[in-house]
């Protein structure tokens, strides 16, 4: 069974879900997941987990992401993209000056109310399975934040009524409502015309194979050599290196004071650090809280040590 990070680049018309159980046939591997939804539509950064990465799945979905998207102007769907119903047809006056002038609005920590057509849950129903029979229920905005929202230079051939941004954003930022949103600041209306995702955390473009690509390294036998590492995904996060007496506490899944460690440091209480053992391997994502007898050491949040 392999276990690492595998960066696929998502091409259009599939689902995440698709994505993954096509790789789980390619792969001949039940145990695959992946982190950070992208809609059919969208292309690009798909997180793959694979083996015990699996378990790295929340921080990893958590991590910021960057996107390129397209928006357009004058058109209201009920998907907030152009796959979506027509419900509105606006004339656009708007040009560049005007789309860049309405940005900051949405740049920053701002709320954000989720189109019905996502996966979000309102009383234990996914919105887009009601939005599929026709309904429209109630939802509640919520925090996010836009850390760079930017117009791009135009593309030679552009239709007029058509922008092209780049937005760097935090987990659960919906673009197509930023589209969305932009065309009702600007009067016009406006929806999502394409969108593709060039980072997610650590991992670019640069680092992504089409299923294509993937095919041909499996049949060259070469596909792990591909992959990232598990601890990859928490690179933003401090390690620590376990001692010998480390190594043993890990084995019976013991908590680790300053003593255990040949290098690094216990973290403050509550912050989360990267432990390898005392040859260097990755076991463990540890979180440091206080001791009933005094004193901060680190516990075992997440394991990666033990056999699957």
């Amino acid at each position: 069974m392999l276990n690492g990070i595998l960066i696929l680049d998502k091409p259009q018309g599939f689902t995440s879900h698709d994505a993954v159980a096509k790789l789980r046939g390619m792969l001949r591997q039940k145990k695959i997941g992946h982190a950070g939804t992208l809609d059919p539509m969208a292309t690009g950064v798909l997180v793959v987990l694979l083996g015990k990465a699996t378990r790295a799945s929340d921080h990893a979905s958590g991590q910021r992401k960057e996107y390129t998207a397209r928006l357009r102007l004058g058109l209201v769907t009920d998907t907030q993209d152009i796959t979506g119903t027509v419900l509105e047809e606006h004339p656009v006056q708007a040009g560049e000056e005007a789309v860049r002038a309405v940005l900051p609005a949405f740049t920053g920590g701002i709320r954000q109310l989720p189109p019905m057509y996502s996966a979000v849950q309102v009383n234990g129903r996914r919105l887009y399975d009601l939005a599929r029979r026709g309904l429209e229920v109630e939802r509640q905005s919520r925090d996010i934040s836009v850390d760079t929202l930017e117009l791009l230079p135009r593309q030679p051939g552009l239709p007029p009524r058509d922008f092209d941004l780049r937005a760097v954003c935090s987990k659960g930022t919906y673009i197509r409502t930023l589209c969305h949103d932009i065309g009702a600041a600007l009067g016009c209306g406006g929806c999502m015309a394409a969108l593709r995702r060039v980072r997610s955390g650590r991992f670019t473009l640069e680092d992504a194979l089409t299923f294509e690509e993937i095919s041909a390294l499996l049949a060259e036998n070469a596909l792990e050599s591909r992959l990232f590492p598990t601890d990859s995904v928490f690179s933003d996060l401090p390690e620590v290196r376990l001692n010998a007496e480390g190594d043993i506490r890990a084995g019976h899944g013991s908590f680790f004071a300053e003593k255990h460690l040949q290098a690094g440091a216990v973290p403050p209480q509550g912050e989360l650090c990267r432990v390898y053992d005392s040859g260097g391997a990755f076991c463990q994502i540890g979180q440091a809280r206080e001791l009933d007898r005094g004193g901060t050491a680190i516990f075992c949040k997440i394991n990666f040590g033990s056999k699957e």
